[in-house]
């Protein structure tokens, strides 16, 4: 178990890397997307390539963060009935969705889709729109996003296995990481707190 769980650290620490990288392509989006929105109203210029470019960042987005959000827990589960059983059963009914439905389902597509991006690369793919990009990046992403989410379900199943056998902790906890909105929010709130207090030392001073 020992071995395993050192797997699982390895996992989530690409996982998490790679995630937190890709998450800035979030605002390279937005800078295209604006750009594109511009030229295109006032100079009367568009461009395919760009606006497929947009497409396949969005796309490396979802499919690169997959295993992350699995990291995170923050993927959707509906739990309506799960939530009222005991932790254990919880992780129970989650070791049977691994195996049976999230393994199974993500092999398959990163299967099916690699021999899809193997068929875009040998011939050399183009967008069939006017001045669009080569396709085969794009169908790389498919496949190479289904083995990083594996790896985390492959992660997420060592975890439960080890908090049923008393070898580790909840996996079903969210991770405690705090968002940007958050620490810039406590920042703010310091910042106020200290000036409050600066205001009230101030007045004490001047009332001696």
């Amino acid at each position: 178990m020992k071995s395993l769980l050192a797997l699982s650290r390895l996992i989530d620490t690409v996982n998490r890397c790679l995630g937190r990288a890709v998450t800035w392509l979030i605002l390279v989006v937005v800078v295209v997307s604006a750009t594109n929105a511009v030229v295109r109203k006032f100079f009367n210029v568009s461009s395919n390539a760009w606006l497929e470019l947009q497409w396949y960042m969005f796309g490396a987005i979802f499919l690169l963060c997959a295993g992350y959000t699995l990291l995170k827990n923050e993927h959707v589960r509906v739990d309506v009935v799960a939530q009222r059983l005991s932790r254990r059963t919880q992780i129970k009914i989650e070791i049977f969705g691994i195996l049976f439905f999230l393994l199974p389902a993500s092999v398959l597509i990163a299967y099916l889709s690699w021999f899809m991006f193997a068929d875009s690369w040998v011939t050399q793919e183009y967008s069939s729109n006017s001045g669009g990009l080569i396709r085969w990046p794009a169908k790389l992403l498919i496949p190479v996003g289904f083995f990083f989410l594996i790896a985390a379900g492959i992660s997420h199943l060592i975890k439960c296995i080890a908090f049923l056998t008393g070898d580790g902790p909840d996996p079903m906890e969210k991770l405690s990481e705090k968002s940007a909105e958050a620490l810039l929010a406590e920042e703010i709130a310091r910042e106020a707190a200290e000036r409050d207090a600066a205001a009230r030392h101030t007045g004490t001073t001047t009332g001696h």
